[in-house]
């Protein structure tokens, strides 16, 4: 696999009007450190979008939740509550932890989590997923693509969870498991105010990447009357 053959790939299929896709990866030491980020992690996609390679870790990672879903702390004994009775993502404290313990959030190996925009890596070794920033229009592409060559019910999901919890912690089980799922996520409203109002995510393991990469110029993303005509609407914006 090549970085620049897929992104040349992208840039043909999707036109030169939409985001760039993301990666991310663990890392011992970090690429680029940042200042310590309030809140929701994902403020740091602004810089993440415009070029600038990311690295998070336990110590500048502000989000609890964030900290626990990016696998480095165990889960505050706060979080069943909050995510409920705060936040009221759940009916009752118990049901986000019988989430969680379904889930299984997998402890991180390394020190640090780097974000980047895929031109600005070398290889995809090493990488957990790729993630992209879509309009309706792009998770049609994206979700019919995932669909060409995989029959299964589970081959586009939407689960339950945080923003940090549809990219990365689902990226990490899937790739762990060798899955084939893609995850349609941003559905949480705590990370919405940090894109714009039509985007939600899309992610894929790179479990599930690897065969994505030989398929997509066989798919409808290219040579098709349907596709063209949402091309050409995506490159108007």
């Amino acid at each position: 696999m090549d970085i620049q053959v897929f992104l040349n790939n992208y840039r043909e299929a999707f036109g030169d009007k939409v985001d760039l896709p993301i990666v991310f990866w663990y890392s011992e030491q970090p690429v680029n450190p940042v200042d310590k980020i309030g809140g929701c992690l994902f403020k740091c996609m602004k810089e993440v979008r415009a070029g600038q390679t990311v690295s998070l870790s336990v110590e500048t990672i502000g989000c609890g939740g964030g900290k626990f879903y990016t696998g480095f702390t165990e889960m505050p004994e706060r979080i069943p509550g909050f995510v409920s009775l705060k936040e009221k993502y759940k009916q009752t404290p118990e049901g986000v932890s019988e989430f969680l313990e379904e889930l299984q959030v997998p402890r991180a190996k390394m020190n640090y989590l780097n974000f980047a925009r895929m031109d600005k890596v070398e290889s995809f070794d090493n990488l957990e997923g790729i993630l992209f920033l879509a309009t309706p229009d792009m998770l049609s592409g994206l979700a019919t693509w995932a669909f060409f060559d995989n029959n299964s019910e589970d081959a586009v999901t939407s689960l339950f969870g945080s923003g940090c919890c549809s990219v990365v912690t689902q990226a990490i089980i899937e790739n762990a498991r060798g899955g084939k799922r893609t995850f349609i996520g941003f559905f949480d409203p705590s990370v919405r105010p940090y894109f714009e109002p039509d985007i939600l995510s899309f992610m894929i393991p790179m479990s599930r990447f690897k065969e994505m990469y030989d398929t997509m110029r066989s798919s409808c993303l290219f040579d098709t009357h349907a596709w063209g005509k949402i091309k050409e609407r995506l490159n108007k914006r």
